[in-house]
């Protein structure tokens, strides 16, 4: 099962394919223009079932194979979303709408998978179901929980599913993956400072939050080095701070800070939580004030059941030869976690060169991945449900 000949034969026109949906990003789940072409694309493949409107705005094709002795049905999932990012690449390609551009490469996996869909409904050489998912709003709306929440999995029986997400930094063409917590989970905070404003000159009259808020910011930190086992993963950033005043001789009432925390485990991640609260109550009683947190949960760890990932090791293995098979986790997240909390499964990353980084405004998706990324899909497929 290397690299198939199909795709290098079908790579000018799913190359094609990529570069429209790359030159009309759209975000969250406002895709409607990419899940039209994606639905419209799978009818014309010959797909047995085409099904719009999942988790809102998420596309589902049906595949079946020559034979299904064994009810077997394997999902592959790829996003759609773009980013607001501010598109410089300068490729003759480019984004049309300013300010939104796949700075992720999401068109590179929907164009990847639809490559396999329509490999999979041309020779449906397996013995099974393939169910492909093509899903909105990865870029931090919950795309993947909106499908599941909507009864993806049960509604069409899936039973095992897979991801995968181009990386930069990975040679093209290896594949890089591991069993257990790849990426973390990614929740938010708010932080509400209140003391007692006045003027910059009389400190003493105040309760200065600003002041609050840099011990506050230095506090948090030590969860990470001083609460936390040195051997478990955590990230806790301040990212924005804002007061009440724009002043030069003002002490502000209020100030409020926004930030993220990732990890690794689930109980860790429910330290962290209970830890900032303490902190920032702490920190600012002691000074004189008030700290509140809202603490907002966002995406699962995402977690590679064992068996699967030997599953997924197995078919890169037999598309490229190159296979990192115990990968460094990654502390960014990814919503295909909601789908693997549901079904075992398991996430890949597929190498794209030596690229600008995911998220950066001169990234680009490169198109030689396209015949690897989609070997590897139509090859889980085939290689978990063997023609009988």
């Amino acid at each position: 099962m290397p690299v198939k000949n199909r795709f290098a034969e079908l790579l000018p026109e799913i190359t094609a394919w990529r570069r429209d949906f790359h030159e009309h990003p759209e975000l969250l789940f406002d895709v409607h223009r990419t899940a039209g072409k994606v639905a419209e694309l799978l009818r014309s493949f010959g797909c047995d079932e085409v099904v719009e409107g999942i988790g809102r705005t998420g596309v589902v094709g049906v595949i079946r194979g020559k034979t299904d002795t064994a009810g077997r049905v394997i999902g592959l999932r790829a996003d759609m979303d773009a980013l607001p990012i501010h598109e410089q690449t300068g490729v003759e390609y480019a984004s049309k709408t300013p300010g939104k551009m796949h700075a992720c490469g999401h068109d590179g996996h929907t164009a990847m998978l639809l490559g396999a869909a329509k490999y999979l409904a041309e020779t449906r050489n397996f013995d099974g179901t393939a169910v492909v998912i093509f899903q909105p709003a990865e870029e931090g709306g919950g795309g993947g929980r909106e499908m599941v929440q909507d009864g993806m999995m049960d509604r069409f029986g899936i039973q095992e599913v897979y991801g995968m997400h181009n990386m930069p930094g990975i040679p093209l063409g290896t594949f890089a993956i591991r069993p257990g917590a790849i990426m973390a989970a990614a929740d938010q905070f708010d932080i509400t400072l209140t003391g007692k404003g006045g003027h910059a000159a009389k400190p003493h009259d105040c309760v200065d939050t600003t002041v609050i808020a840099a011990h506050v910011i230095v506090a948090l930190q030590t969860i990470a080095s001083r609460n936390v086992d040195p051997m478990k993963q955590v990230v806790v950033s301040v990212c924005t701070v804002q007061t009440d005043s724009t002043a030069h001789n003002v002490i502000p009432q209020v100030v409020k800070m926004k930030g993220t925390v990732r990890t690794m485990d689930p109980k860790v991640q429910d330290y962290v939580e209970a830890r900032i609260a303490e902190i920032v109550s702490g920190v600012a009683s002691a000074m004189g004030g008030r700290g509140e947190v809202a603490y907002h949960r966002g995406y699962p760890v995402t977690i590679n059941s064992e068996v699967e990932t030997d599953h997924a090791i197995a078919v890169a293995r037999e598309v490229s030869g190159k296979v990192d098979e115990n990968t460094a986790p990654l502390m960014g997240a990814e919503d295909f976690s909601f789908m693997l909390n549901e079904r075992p499964g398991a996430y890949i990353f597929l190498g794209n060169g030596d690229t600008a980084m995911v998220h950066h405004p001169a990234y680009n998706f490169d198109d030689n991945a396209i015949p690897f990324g989609s070997s590897w899909y139509a090859g889980m497929v085939e290689a978990r449900m063997p023609a009988a």
